[in-house]
């Protein structure tokens, strides 16, 4: 079995994160999808599974962070620049935060930091591997 990564999220409006998350980029599972949660798709090997409030209480008893806060950036990589500046601008079109931190821009990597409609911090980067390469 390939190793994957399943990302749990509690949101307040689930409905409303179904469309943040397509906006920025990923697909819906039907199949994992009821009125308490849904899977959302990044790639073969990601996926994050938006759970409601309640329906995340009955996984954990540790509180939901605060909105403002943050306890982790899950960072998605990008195929260019480009598509990191349209990762940010869907996600302040779709009730994100866009550039919760500096824009880092070092060249050979770039990144924006946006927040999701319930405050959780993602990262949208891109990296030439090529220059990565000639670093050595």
């Amino acid at each position: 079995m390939t190793r994957s990564i399943f990302i749990s999220l509690p949101v307040t409006d689930l409905k409303a994160s179904i469309a943040f998350y397509e906006a920025i980029g990923f697909k819906n599972n039907p199949q994992f999808t009821g009125d308490e949660g849904t899977c959302m798709v990044w790639s073969d090997t990601i996926s994050f599974m938006l759970l409601t409030h309640a329906k995340w209480g009955t996984m954990t008893r540790r509180p939901i962070t605060p909105k403002d806060s943050s306890e982790v950036m899950l960072a998605l990589s990008c195929d260019s620049r480009e598509a990191v500046d349209a990762m940010a601008e869907a996600a302040g079109a779709h009730g994100g935060s866009v550039d919760i931190n500096p824009v880092e821009d070092h060249g050979f990597m770039y990144g924006r930091d946006l927040g999701d409609p319930d405050g959780h911090a993602i990262g949208a980067m891109w990296m030439d591997a090529s220059a990565m390469s000639a670093q050595g």
